[in-house]
């Protein structure tokens, strides 16, 4: 398999790493961590002109009819810089979840997202349900020409700053059957919708979204109770997202690390002479190294239209990501010394992103089981 990187994706690499180091340093993050959005609509703004937030959608809708490839290399920028903006929670899983009904909804909630003019956010998590896409026990009955939707949704990314929430509804059946769950989109600031605004352990912002809205029918998502699977397909890409983001901050939290023990001196010698530490250093690096393999895998998977080879790639990279996410950032945290647990420096705020990524869409327990639900490789 040719993993060479094309010319347009060259230049999507050296134009996304232009950006972040020019406009959005790491200094920028801990600024960003009181403000009550924690990003910048103007930033968000740009990223769409830059065609950042259209990469991987199609042009019908003012995407550029790129792959999850394209966003995979723009993700692993912005977690080099812990970028805070929602590119992951509304251009990539957001966006995915619209696409899942006609043409003309795409046209009417992605195509602004998509200019950067609007931001989403899938609403999908519940207390008690894990990461199990069918654990839903938000309702939405008929009423006149509509739904109403009556529930409560956890940790929703971007879900306090959103324009439109996708939310996930049981429109029959009981909590945790497959059949039965319908995906709405629901305007931020709607009537009966309420937000609570909480803090992430790494700085950044989700919600908790308490529901008691009406909805008109033109804003369900495709067949009704038909959306399991095509759930399912959209926290992928959600899973993915991670991991090209996770692979950027551990390819920082290495670098970062490495020059450390560069420059830091011990009774007169520098400390990264020591070969001791400079195996645990290499440790590292081979982390590093199988969460990019990994992560180029699941990058290119998550677009399969098979969806055991898609869920297959996509949990051997989450679960591989948690792994040596967390190998990397603890190493980091410990050859940095009593530094590296002060909040004045840097390498803690890659810890605790890399905490929050190796569990988002499905934590390593999660994709584990999962992979191991799968069926088997055929036997020659």
């Amino acid at each position: 398999m040719d993993f060479e990187l094309s010319a347009d994706q060259k230049m999507i690499v050296e134009t996304a790493a232009s950006f972040v180091k020019k406009e959005l340093p790491l200094e920028r993050m801990r600024r960003m961590r009181e403000d009550a959005t924690g990003w910048s609509r103007d930033v968000w703004k740009q990223m769409g002109e830059l065609g950042w937030l259209g990469i991987m959608h199609p042009d019908t809708v003012g995407g550029f009819g790129g792959s999850f490839v394209d966003a995979a290399l723009i993700l692993e920028r912005l977690g080099v810089n812990l970028v805070g903006e929602p590119f992951a929670a509304s251009a990539v899983v957001g966006a995915m979840a619209v696409r899942t009904g006609s043409a003309e909804q795409a046209e009417r909630w992605l195509a602004p997202m998509i200019a950067g003019e609007t931001s989403l956010a899938l609403a999908w998590a519940e207390r008690g349900g894990r990461f199990d896409a069918h654990r839903v026990a938000t309702r939405a009955e008929k009423v006149g020409g509509g739904y109403r939707l009556r529930g409560e949704k956890v940790w929703v990314l971007n879900g306090h700053a959103a324009d439109q929430l996708v939310v996930s509804a049981r429109t029959g059946g009981a909590e945790g059957d497959r059949e039965g769950v319908s995906l709405f989109v629901v305007d931020g600031d709607a009537p009966g919708v309420t937000c609570a605004t909480v803090k992430t352990m790494d700085g950044q912002r989700a919600a908790r979204i308490t529901l008691d809205c009406v909805v008109d029918a033109d804003r369900r998502l495709g067949d009704e109770g038909q959306a399991t699977a095509e759930l399912e397909r959209v926290l992928d890409h959600g899973a993915a997202a991670a991991i090209a983001e996770g692979y950027g901050a551990m390819r920082a939290s290495l670098d970062m690390t490495v020059e450390y023990l560069k420059t830091r001196e011990q009774f007169g010698v520098k400390i990264g002479v020591f070969q001791a530490l400079q195996h645990r250093a290499v440790d590292m690096f081979v982390e590093t190294e199988l969460a990019k393999s990994a992560m180029l895998m699941s990058a290119i998977k998550v677009a399969s239209p098979d969806p055991v080879d898609r869920m297959r790639a996509v949990s051997v990279a989450k679960a591989q990501l948690a792994m040596s996410a967390r190998y990397v950032s603890q190493q980091s945290i410990q050859l940095h010394g009593g530094v590296g647990v002060t909040d004045e420096h840097d390498i803690g705020l890659y810890f605790k992103r890399l905490h929050v990524l190796g569990t988002l869409y499905g934590d390593e327990e999660f994709h584990l089981a999962r992979f191991a639900s799968l069926p088997t490789f055929e036997r020659a």
